[in-house]
């Protein structure tokens, strides 16, 4: 048996835990709430309308907030926490991974440069022997039911794609782990490997569908709502507005990927790909229509908007969460800074950072419309992805 440890404890471990089973792993959790975890994880498959399609668990060797006691003998380690809570965790359990064997370390979704996070602790701990992995898409729709005791998944994507350095582990990483979580169970799901990190880190999922929304939400609705039942639905109510801003932020992203591409003829980018083309490999549908892609899926219409009360009694968006922490300063400001280092103009993402920075009360972007990497707001450690922060200086740098 390999030893796998599980970094976080979000909606993606409690899935990711039972469908281990019967693996050639013994898994393990490193979270900062070890009290509240079962040593037993049960995970429910339901279709759209909530029937139960499947009953899985998978069970723990070990749950602690303590490194020490996880990765000593670690074969694996994967992360399933959001991406801005990435290099705070890799500084963490650094200290304590094995440096006599190959360790593979990845996560469920590269956004926000994973390879380069991963570098960092290399050079700082002398972690040679550690291989980079990353999904480029989370695998599964899923949710929590019970912390630490009950998940809920709406199955897996269709296709999804994951990186690897040195690219020739990505066979065992395939056989190993990658086909064992979802083709295994959902007859689907195949991973194919894409020639490097920067297509995820540019990826189309999140960092672009999720701040466009939230700020499409704001141009039809304002910043409040009175009840919690006046706030529209996240993706069923998706309208043509934030449809609009998203194909907008879109072709803001393809202005760095085409230029990117001219930059290196020579690599493989084919995993760099707009939202729609992104969203029909995932899922293998015929949509051409972004906002039908949102509205018919069967997967997402019952998530939510993520709106907390403010001391008015108002509703409000949720500043803290991940919708910002992931995918602004993990997502929209990185495709700034490479957008600047081109001399890109990217109108919608610089509309959003004014938004976001109003929202979140902080300062990062100028009015000439330049990043502020050197802001206060920006300073405090980890707090955001800009690749800058890792030494680079222009793009080249950024090229795996």
């Amino acid at each position: 048996m390999k030893q796998l440890v599980i970094c976080g404890g979000g909606s993606s471990a409690h899935t990711l835990i039972p469908l281990l089973r019967d693996s050639i792993f013994e898994v393990s959790l490193y979270t900062s709430r070890p009290e509240q975890w079962s040593h037993r994880i049960d995970l429910e498959w339901h279709d759209p309308s909530g029937k139960v399609l499947g009953n899985y668990y998978g069970e723990l060797k070990k749950i602690s907030s303590n490194p020490d006691v996880l990765f000593h003998d670690a074969d694996y380690v994967v992360f399933c926490m959001p991406v801005h809570r990435y290099r705070v965790a890799l500084h963490e359990i650094a200290p304590f991974i094995n440096k006599e064997k190959t360790v593979f370390v990845g996560t469920v979704y590269g956004q926000g440069g994973w390879n380069w996070m991963v570098d960092e602790i290399k050079k700082e701990f002398g972690l040679d022997n550690i291989v980079p992995f990353a999904f480029g898409l989370i695998p599964w729709i899923c949710r929590i039911i019970e912390y630490g005791h009950r998940g809920v998944t709406f199955g897996c994507k269709a296709t999804n794609y994951a990186a690897v350095s040195p690219k020739h582990y990505f066979k065992q990483i395939d056989e190993e782990l990658l086909e064992n979580i979802c083709y295994k169970w959902f007859g689907k799901g195949e991973v194919e490997q894409s020639d490097n990190f920067l297509s995820l880190t540019l990826s189309v999922d999140n960092q672009i569908i999720h701040t466009s929304r939230c700020l499409g939400l704001y141009k039809a609705c304002g910043s409040t709502w009175k009840q919690k039942d006046d706030v529209p639905w996240f993706y069923r109510d998706y309208d043509d507005l934030s449809a609009q801003l998203l194909a907008d932020l879109d072709q803001d992203y393809e202005k760095i990927r085409q230029a990117i591409k001219s930059l290196s003829p020579e690599k493989d980018y084919s995993y760099m790909l707009d939202y729609l083309a992104l969203e029909r490999f995932s899922y293998k549908s015929q949509n051409t229509d972004i906002r039908e892609s949102f509205v018919n899926s069967q997967t997402l219409v019952s998530i939510g908007t993520p709106v907390v009360q403010n001391d008015d009694g108002l509703w409000e968006v949720d500043r803290n969460h991940r919708f910002f922490l992931d995918d602004i300063y993990y997502g929209n400001m990185i495709a700034k800074w490479m957008a600047e280092k081109l001399d890109i103009p990217t109108p919608t993402i610089d509309e959003i950072l004014h938004w976001a920075e109003q929202v979140r009360g902080e300062h990062f972007i100028g009015d000439n419309n330049k990043l502020l990497v050197d802001s206060p707001d920006l300073l405090a450690p980890f707090k955001c992805g800009v690749p800058s922060v890792y030494g680079f200086n222009n793009i080249e740098d950024c090229i795996d």
